[in-house]
């Protein structure tokens, strides 16, 4: 078989203005390259060719060989273990994931499966400072210094977080048994009036038997978090991403932007999509053995016609230390949804306790006074 080894070029590359020759950025929002010196704009033109999804059973057999790749130059952070571009001459950076300071001398380069697909940064830093602000305000007793990390629009950086999608058609064998309710009325004893007295209820009791079958399911783009840097729990909750707007990789679009590379292969990406992928394959068996309960014994599944693609979204990223823990709030750089872990001020929580305490106190008191 003869290898298919395609490179692109490490990192994204400098655009220049066409005017005064200064780095264009890309604009959020638009589809366009923008000078912040002279306001000059270039359009970047759009492939409007299918995203390609890759054949999984074919990426295996090939071993890496057949796929589109790109030689990155990244720098690890030893605080958080994150893998992120770094913008050229620049020497040294805080991590945006965590804080610590990044050195470019630390730098390696790496040969990566190349992203085939991105949704571009649709909310500029100014919006993204603006949801990231009304969040923040939103949180009791956060400690005032957090208040003042408000402030400084600097903090948010605009990153490329990898992910994975994944489709795939399922067959699933199943045995199980399917519980179906029935009235049925029994006697009991109890005592009135000092005395043991006989009577009836009515009870709902479970006819179980054993049923067997099998379900298919066709599963489109199960999204799978290929960054090891971000907390689940909070990404998830960035959900849904509009993935019909996808379009083929540019690094036009990164302008400006820094990127993560994965950490997650795409086959223990695949591993991670299945266990989604079960939870409702598990709720399709249930609806097919019907009744008023089920229990499934054994579930058997085959995955067909398995693609995936490696694909880049947008999100807003600041990290924030408070007595050395770091804290993480992510903007979600399509749709401003706000996500993050908060730090809490236990003075305020210890002070709110204590004047609560205080008014009761008052209260009583007063009771107690006018009662009388």
């Amino acid at each position: 078989m003869e290898e298919e080894l395609k490179i692109s070029a490490t990192n994204q590359s400098e655009v220049t203005c066409k005017q005064c020759a200064a780095k264009l950025t890309f604009a959020p929002g638009t589809t366009s390259l923008k000078c912040e010196y002279c306001g000059a704009e270039n359009e970047i033109i759009v492939q409007n060719d299918a995203v390609q999804e890759i054949d999984f059973e074919k990426f295996l057999t090939e071993k890496f060989s057949s796929i589109q790749k790109q030689e990155i130059s990244t720098v690890r952070c030893e605080g958080c273990g994150a893998q992120t571009t770094f913008d050229k001459n620049v020497v040294s950076e805080l991590c945006p994931f965590c804080g610590s300071v990044l050195v470019v001398k630390d730098s390696s380069t790496q040969t990566i499966v190349k992203p085939g697909s991105l949704l571009p940064f649709k909310i500029d830093t100014n919006k993204a400072f603006q949801q990231f602000q009304i969040w923040l305000r939103k949180l009791w007793f956060a400690p005032s210094d957090l208040k003042k990390f408000a402030t400084q629009q600097e903090k948010l950086k605009g990153m490329y977080i990898p992910y994975w999608t994944y489709d795939s058609k399922t067959y699933a064998k199943y045995t199980g048994e399917r519980g179906d309710d029935y009235q049925a009325t029994e006697t009991y004893t109890t005592t009135q009036n000092g005395k043991s007295v006989t009577q009836t209820r009515t009870v709902t009791k479970t006819r179980w038997h054993s049923v067997s079958g099998n379900v298919n399911n066709v599963f489109d783009d199960v999204l799978i978090l290929a960054s090891k840097s971000l907390p689940k729990k909070y990404t998830e909750k960035l959900e849904p991403w509009d993935l019909d707007q996808l379009v083929n990789y540019d690094e036009q679009f990164l302008s400006g932007f820094r990127t993560e590379t994965y950490q997650v292969d795409m086959k223990d990406g695949f591993t991670e999509a299945k266990i989604k992928m079960e939870s409702i394959i598990r709720n399709t068996v249930n609806k097919d053995i019907g009744g008023d309960h089920q229990r499934i014994l054994t579930l058997s599944t085959t995955y067909n016609d398995v693609t995936f693609k490696h694909i880049l979204l947008p999100v807003w990223i600041s990290a924030y230390r408070y007595n050395n823990k770091v804290y993480r709030f992510l903007v979600n750089g399509r749709t401003g949804e706000v996500q993050g872990e908060r730090p809490w001020s236990w003075i305020k929580i210890t002070l709110t306790i204590l004047a609560g305490i205080v008014i009761i106190g008052g209260i009583i008191g007063l009771i107690e006074i006018y009662g009388n």
